[in-house]
């Protein structure tokens, strides 16, 4: 198994509360390499058709307020062939919700399995075209696998499910960000990684005392559909961080990123 950590998209820049260098905000996604189902992504970020008709696949507000860069070279489908990858390669696409930023380059892995939460499908099919759902992102027909209620319990957190066709690799809900929202797990040799997708936006927030970003925050309580599970669920991964050794990274703070990538 290696791990691979990359941006698949730079939006507008922002501020850290502890004197880190300004830097944009990112699209923090995984490459998977496995020894028996493949290539692996957890999250697909902003994909090729978004680059080149962003007015026609993203909301107009949207990119207003992020300010994605819109770069090919941020997308999965042109840092794969950089790192000597066959995009074709890509088995499973993992995603912790269906939000645009997470969702945009599934059209770039047409014969990729996506695992996503039930709930989580069911609410962008619900509620696309939304600032947060672009149904562009799945016209394709992509093959869905998809995971209800149940599971097993993982280092305290109920409701873990196992993924079809794929060893060590586990989504967690984490809800309150979005209906279906939850965390990717991913076993690297004795250790586990939690990417923690939307459950919050900055590293701080996973200290002892809690420290929120003053933008970040903002964003986020925006996006939220429940704020006591949201929260509650941040001190939930406070535990697996400090308790029990997860190392557990968010979307979209480039400092979490730059620390992983480096």
């Amino acid at each position: 198994m290696k791990i691979h950590h990359l941006n698949l998209g730079s939006m507008r820049e922002i501020e850290s509360t502890t004197g880190l260098p300004t830097a944009p905000a990112v699209c923090h996604a995984l490459l998977v390499e496995t020894p028996s189902a493949g290539l692996v992504l957890v999250e697909a970020g902003l994909g090729l058709d978004d680059v080149a008709r962003p007015g026609e696949l993203l909301d107009t507000e949207w990119v207003e307020q992020v300010m994605p860069a819109l770069a090919p070279a941020e997308t999965a489908a042109r840092q794969l062939p950089a790192l000597g990858f066959d995009p074709a390669d890509v088995r499973h696409v993992v995603l912790t919700h269906l939000d645009v930023d997470h969702s945009g380059g599934l059209p770039d892995f047409p014969g990729a399995a996506v695992h996503v939460m039930a709930a989580e499908l069911e609410a962008a099919a619900a509620e696309a075209p939304s600032r947060r759902y672009r149904p562009g992102h799945w016209a394709h027909g992509p093959r869905w696998v998809t995971y209800g209620e149940g599971g097993e319990t993982w280092f305290g957190m109920e409701g873990a499910r196992p993924l079809e066709g794929l060893d060590d690799v586990l989504l967690v809900p984490l809800g309150g960000h979005s209906r279906g929202h939850a965390g990717v797990a991913v076993r690297d040799g004795d250790r586990w990684l939690l990417h923690a997708g939307d459950a919050y936006f900055y590293h701080r927030e996973l200290e002892a005392r809690p420290v929120a970003h003053p933008l970040m925050d903002v964003v986020q309580q925006l996006a939220q559909v429940d704020a006591e599970l949201r929260i509650a669920n941040q001190a939930r991964l406070r535990t697996l961080a400090h308790e029990h050794g997860v190392d557990v990274f968010s979307a979209h703070d480039p400092w979490e990123l730059a620390q992983r990538a480096g």
